[in-house]
């Protein structure tokens, strides 16, 4: 027997209950999960979370409940909060997490680094010259800002001989490290770097003409690690000269951002210096920083 009309009506509806609900995606995310969701994300990285976020919340973590198979975001609170769930932790930071970058983005910022910065450090305290000069990208995201530090500075050493350096570059975020590390983006995305510049640094891609890769010799001078800024230890090797820290105070509070600085200030050598984004200020914080130039900023000797 074909069964009856309603029979019919029913079969053609698809699956109910729990199936149905992960098959057509989460439920919309309650008042009480995002609470629990943005607390733990601002204190877990210091990122921001009010309740005009809830709609970005709500997308960006929908389809890492679809990814596994939960029933909605009751059950992914307690999946990941619940603090069995490390990795899940991190992979959650990934996809909350903007990450936003330029080749050669703010082009003052290298310009006074190498016809200012670089020369003061070489005669006050031999950085550079007698030992390695530190920098710091701090909030890389995908390799774009240490790639052009690397760049800028071998450019600095064909004229001043002698120039040595390394860069320490970090993340939050492992996902957008491992895109860092890949080292490969598009013509669109090198636009920025000046003519003889791609040439000397950058390779097209043998698999994709429309791809090109930074060459060894400046991946060479780039560490690629982890760290999330609001640890209480660094756990940095040596001291910094310079830190590059651009467009990652604007999604913080301003205590985490005093709190971040008085961390920067205990890694920076005394008389280091601090590059922020253009829309980023330290005025009304209690820091051992002078500004120098706009979102140029140096640590005090005795601070």
């Amino acid at each position: 027997m074909l069964g009856s009309r309603a029979d019919r009506r029913g079969a053609d509806r698809g699956p109910t209950g729990p199936a149905a609900s992960r098959l057509a995606g989460p439920p919309a995310l309650s008042p009480r999960d995002f609470a629990r969701l943005s607390a733990f994300i601002e204190g877990r990285c210091g990122i921001r979370m009010p309740p005009s976020k809830r709609t970005l919340l709500e997308s960006r973590l929908g389809r890492r409940v679809r990814e596994l198979g939960l029933a909605g975001f009751g059950e992914y609170c307690e999946h990941v909060l619940g603090g069995a769930a490390g990795d899940e932790m991190v992979r959650m930071v990934d996809h909350v997490t903007t990450n936003k970058t330029d080749f050669f983005r703010e082009p003052h910022h290298f310009e006074l680094l190498v016809r200012d910065v670089l020369p003061a450090l070489a005669a006050e305290r031999g950085a550079g010259t007698r030992r390695p000069l530190r920098l710091w990208s701090a909030g890389c995201s995908t390799g774009e800002e240490p790639y052009t530090l690397a760049m800028v500075l071998l450019e600095a050493g064909r004229q001043a001989a002698g120039l040595r350096f390394g860069i320490l570059a970090t993340d939050l975020s492992t996902r957008v490290l491992e895109r860092a590390r890949g080292a490969e983006y598009t013509e669109a995305q090198v636009r920025p770097v000046p003519l003889p510049l791609r040439r000397r640094y950058l390779l097209r891609s043998v698999r994709d003409p429309q791809v090109v890769r930074v060459c060894q010799r400046v991946r060479e001078l780039v560490a690629l690690e982890q760290l999330n800024l609001l640890d209480a230890d660094y756990r940095l090797r040596d001291r910094m000269d310079v830190i590059f820290c651009r467009n990652v105070f604007i999604y913080f509070e301003r205590s985490v951002q005093e709190r971040v600085l008085l961390q920067f200030a205990r890694v920076l050598a005394p008389g280091g210096f601090l590059f922020l984004g253009h829309a980023e200020s330290i005025a009304g914080l209690e820091v051992p920083f002078d500004p120098v130039a706009p979102t140029v900023y140096r640590r005090r000797e005795g601070g």
